[in-house]
């Protein structure tokens, strides 16, 4: 292994969200940041980029669009064409504008709990009316309900269903089948679909990323791809994202709204480091992945061995666990608050991702081995502190 990723950074006293939002002593695997340096070739890249000593107004590089078309085709198979490309200062505000570009008050969004909090944060700051096809949980494993989403399509108020690709929190790559399901219902009843696919990279093996985009050019259907590269290389503090779409009438529409949202100028230094990720990062995203599929064989198996109660749910992508401890009888928020205040161990409750994650909790696993080995004792004292309490 060329990289290092069992170092351990020192991150306390850095404004860290995720280390300097609770007191010395707690151990905070919960927020999606990895404890891991980013690729050396984006530092070296941004050093080169620092050194020249000038911020003035940027245009966005030809290379920026390059970098993408080339990273989509080498490691998802997608052949996409640079003007289909436009440029958005982060995950977060793109969707929104994604969102407010093709929503109006009182209709209605689509989501598939349990998923990613901000979804709802969305929803809710725009106005939004919000409809939620939950995910079928049995034995273990999540599915699809494709008969309640027909259902929720046939609303004459849904307009569009907000798809997460790989799926947080639950870790789920959905098949093309599944994909070409929901293409299928959401174009009978004319549902755009925006994709979010930041997780996309990191996927493990015996499984495939299936851009939402591929599928859809067989159905008549309206739908944007939405991507970054900050998850893959830990790159949260310097967001930058992009949206994808061969429909041009679209692109303008958003790139419309994130004009008037004041959001249409992505930093330079941001752009910068996604140039640097995707021309020279590939070695080290696929030493990142065999190091994070390592950390979960070991979390399933210590939890197998000394907190049987807890079931883990499998992992096919990102770097986020998702935990059934429905058996300890303890509402999500109660089971954190317990880690919390006796182990000083943070993490998710399931129900920040909608009610259908009662009784689960997310553990953050992308951080050192030995970090995570100390996180999961823990885990496995306050589990004992429960039981005996019972």
């Amino acid at each position: 292994m060329i990289y290092n990723f069992d170092e351990i950074l020192e991150r306390r006293g850095t404004d860290s969200v995720k280390w300097d939002s609770e007191e010395a002593g707690v151990l905070p695997m919960w927020v999606a940041d990895m404890d891991f340096r980013t690729a050396p070739e984006i530092t070296d890249a941004l050093s080169k980029k620092i050194a020249q000593g000038v911020f003035g107004y940027s245009n966005i590089p030809a290379e920026f669009n390059e970098a993408i078309v080339h990273w989509w085709k080498k490691n998802h198979d997608l052949d996409i064409k640079k003007n289909w490309i436009l440029a958005g200062p982060g995950m977060i505000p793109t969707l929104s504008a994604v969102l407010r570009s093709f929503v109006k008050s009182g209709e209605h969004i689509i989501i598939q709990p349990p998923v990613y909090n901000h979804f709802y944060h969305f929803i809710e700051n725009c106005g939004f009316g919000m409809l939620e096809n939950n995910l079928v949980y049995q034995n273990g494993h999540y599915a699809i309900d494709f008969d309640d989403l027909e259902l929720k399509t046939s609303d004459p108020k849904s307009k569009l269903l907000l798809l997460c690709n790989p799926h947080n929190p639950v870790g789920k790559v959905w098949k093309r089948s599944e994909l070409e399901r929901i293409a299928d219902i959401c174009s009978r009843h004319q549902v755009m679909v925006v994709s979010d696919e930041i997780h996309a990279d990191l996927v493990y093996k015996d499984h495939q990323h299936i851009p939402f985009i591929s599928v859809a050019k067989n159905y008549n259907l309206e739908v944007v791809t939405c991507g970054s590269p900050c998850k893959t290389f830990n790159l949260a503090g310097l967001p930058i994202s992009y949206v994808i779409s061969e429909n041009e009438d679209l692109l303008n529409k958003i790139h419309r709204t994130l004009e008037i949202q004041e959001t249409s100028y992505p930093n330079p230094i941001a752009t910068t480091a996604l140039i640097a990720a995707y021309e020279n990062g590939a070695e080290w995203m696929e030493e990142l992945k065999d190091y994070l599929y390592q950390n979960f064989q070991y979390l399933k198996n210590y939890i197998a061995q000394y907190i049987p109660e807890i079931k883990v749910i499998p992992l096919e992508a990102t770097y986020l666990v998702w935990l059934d401890c429905q058996s300890l009888n303890l509402t999500s928020e109660e089971l954190s608050k317990i880690l919390l205040e006796e182990e000083k161990l943070w993490l998710n409750p399931g129900t920040m991702y909608g009610e259908a994650g009662k009784g689960f909790l997310r553990i953050n696993i992308g951080c050192p081995i030995e970090v995570l080995s100390d996180g999961l004792i823990r885990l496995k004292n306050a589990v004992l502190k429960i039981k005996n309490l019972h």
